[in-house]
């Protein structure tokens, strides 16, 4: 507590304003309203889309899993392959104000077409960072998110050997 006590007399109009003038220039604590939203952007990373590598067909089918941190399973009758071709979780980097909000909507399940004809069925899976999320990183850096996905796959008469692509949907929004 401040106690101010004015002298009566002449300097009074003078200590008046040198009081007044000592709280103008005094620090005191400013608030402000945060700075507003700035849209969110998505960038792919163009050497890192969701690969399933090289596996050989089993006479049943059965699927091939990759998560997110990049590790890959298999299911059926289906047995993964290390011929030199790589798998890989997509990555997408997010660019936004640190502590933004984001959730993330994948698109339905995708048809993959084969360089020898058949399709294979393939469902967006779980992301790295879980949905919602918050975004981290300061710019220019960006906030990385890694998602996985399923590829199911047929008996070989109806899914041929050979090259798979299609493209897939995920939507990332700001909260």
């Amino acid at each position: 507590m401040m106690i101010l006590k004015i002298p009566s007399g002449s300097n009074t109009v003078n200590t008046l304003i040198g009081v007044i003038t000592f709280l103008f220039f005094a620090q005191l604590p400013v608030h402000a309203q945060e700075p507003p939203p700035r849209p969110i952007s998505v960038f792919v990373n163009p050497a890192q889309g969701l690969i399933f590598g090289a596996f050989f067909q089993g006479p049943t089918g059965g699927t091939v899993i990759i998560y997110p941190d990049g590790s890959r399973a298999v299911t059926g009758s289906i047995v993964q392959a290390n011929l030199g071709f790589p798998f890989s979780p997509a990555i997408f980097e997010v660019d936004a104000n640190p502590g933004t909000l984001i959730t993330i909507m994948n698109g339905s399940d995708v048809t993959l077409a084969g360089s020898n004809g058949g399709t294979l069925s393939l469902h967006i899976g779980t992301s790295s960072t879980g949905s919602p999320f918050i975004a981290t990183a300061t710019s220019p850096a960006r906030t990385q998110v890694k998602i996985g996905g399923t590829l199911t796959v047929g008996v070989p008469l109806a899914n041929p050997a050979g090259s798979y692509s299609g493209t897939f949907s995920v939507t990332f929004i700001q909260q």
